[in-house]
């Protein structure tokens, strides 16, 4: 019987615990396109390539990440100043079993969609570091900025960056990147 088996971001896990923002040289590049989600998780939400013209705030989290549970009133804020203005917000489960995520959401409701990556697909195409990562997506399809970790002392830094690419959308220019 196979107890533990690894994962894309599972080397990140104790880091990400700690609060530590440390990214892999193997993980998505800001400037580059997102790597759809379609296909690899169960979602009602719209694949990427239609959400062109929208800014995505596209989350990863697992329902055993307590900094998880500290990011999803954060998001419903966001998602609730935000959403008219063309923010999709999009928080992909990476439990292996639903359950456990349904038990998180029981505990933490989401107001913005939610998708499941029980396989890791989506997790590994992103090479998520940590729990929670937070991967900013412009209207164009590219990465503005990448973020491992959740700490509130963070939350003006990258509320900012959701207004700046939000304002690029609306001018139809192409988002400032950020690191």
């Amino acid at each position: 019987m196979k107890l533990f088996s690894w994962r894309p971001w599972a080397a990140m896990a104790v880091p990400a615990v700690l609060g530590a923002a440390v990214l892999p040289a193997a993980a998505v590049s800001v400037g580059q396109a997102a790597p759809e989600i379609e296909g690899r998780v169960v979602t009602d939400a719209p694949a990427l390539r239609h959400l062109r013209g929208r800014v995505v705030l596209l989350d990863f989290w697992a329902s055993w990440c307590g900094p998880c549970k500290e990011s999803f009133p954060w998001m419903n804020a966001m998602h609730d100043k935000f959403g008219a203005q063309g923010l999709q917000i999009i928080a992909v489960n990476v439990d292996r079993r639903r359950e456990d995520a349904a038990r998180f959401l029981a505990r933490t409701p989401a107001r913005f969609s939610i998708a499941y990556d029980p396989q890791g697909q989506a997790a590994a195409a992103y090479a998520v570091p940590a729990m929670p990562s937070s991967v900013l997506i412009g209207a164009d399809g590219r990465v503005i900025k990448v973020h491992a970790g959740f700490k509130p002392e963070d939350t003006a830094a990258l509320e900012a960056a959701i207004e700046s690419a939000l304002d690029a959308a609306k001018a139809g220019a192409r988002p400032r990147t950020q690191p």
